[in-house]
């Protein structure tokens, strides 16, 4: 009987090592999860560096003073004008 009984607790204690490792909540999951986050997080702090660059475009374009260069490159590709010192190369 007690051989039974040890037999019967390593085969529990086997299927919940073998859950704690591979379940659906186990160390792999948990490994998956963190490599997940890490590559969300670097997508998030390049958007928010993009939004950062945008904003401050923005804000130079609503100042009381707006950016000459801005305004002129702004009004260059609306107009589809170019400066006499421009270099303009057209792909075929």
């Amino acid at each position: 009987m007690p051989l039974g009984l040890y037999a019967v607790s390593a085969l529990v204690v086997g299927y919940f090592v073998h859950q704690a490792e591979s379940g659906n909540r186990g160390l792999e999951a948990k490994r998956a999860l963190k490599i997940q986050a890490y590559g969300l997080n670097q997508e998030l702090a390049t958007a928010k560096a993009d939004r950062a660059v945008w904003e401050h475009r923005v804000a130079l374009l609503r100042s009381e003073q707006i950016d000459r260069d801005l305004l002129e490159e702004r009004a260059r590709v609306v107009l589809g004008r170019v400066h006499a010192n421009d270099v303009v190369i057209i792909n075929p």
